[in-house]
């Protein structure tokens, strides 16, 4: 996970509870390794598929900490993303990147430790013609993202957190933590989440 100025990376299931306005990608994205996580501010890429010029560019704009977010349409054919950027963006302190297509170069990847969520593997290469989209609005994983929304990865998938509910959302896990912790205490002591819960049958 990176190291910013938010707070520590939660269970990604308190934050979608917490507040309404945080938005889960679809379950097709996944990370390389089940071991990976990221949390961080968004910089947004957007590319057609089939080029990675975009990747380049960000990569060389992208502040320390930052987090790649690439909309290409969901296309998996190709493998814009591979070792040598993967390298690239841990020297310039890249903190991760979520990329709405495949990747190449898993086995490496994964061996870097550099986290990356994706819809799959794509050996096949691309092109550096067109020039692409950085840091606008865009569509990844079914959902909006805006520079700088805070995105939230591990093996349970990405979220999305508007950075205006940064603050509330945060306050909203807290509060779910602590709730949970009283749980976790009462099935200790023996009693059923029916009761613990207030549920009836």
């Amino acid at each position: 996970m990176s190291e910013d100025k938010h707070d520590q990376q939660f269970p990604l299931g308190n934050y979608c509870d917490a507040d309404g306005r945080v938005k889960a990608m679809d379950y097709g994205m996944r990370p390389l390794s089940e071991s990976m996580s990221l949390m961080g501010p968004a910089f947004t890429v957007a590319t057609p598929p089939g080029q990675n010029l975009a990747i380049h560019r960000a990569i060389a704009e992208a502040l320390p900490g930052q987090v790649l977010v690439v909309a290409m349409s969901g296309d998996c054919r190709y493998g814009p993303f591979g070792e040598i950027l993967a390298l690239a963006c841990q020297h310039r302190g890249i903190a991760g990147i979520v990329l709405d297509g495949s990747v190449r170069d898993g086995s490496d990847i994964e061996a870097l430790g550099f986290p990356v969520f994706c819809r799959g593997l794509a050996p096949s290469g691309t092109r550096k013609e067109v020039a692409g989209e950085l840091g606008t609005s865009i569509q990844c994983g079914g959902v909006n993202v805006d520079p700088d929304d805070i995105i939230v990865a591990d093996r349970d998938g990405v979220i999305v957190i508007p950075a205006p509910a940064m603050a509330d959302v945060q306050m909203g896990v807290q509060k779910i933590v602590d709730k949970e912790a009283r749980i976790k205490d009462g099935i200790a002591a023996g009693k059923t989440t029916l009761e613990l819960l207030n549920l009836t049958t």
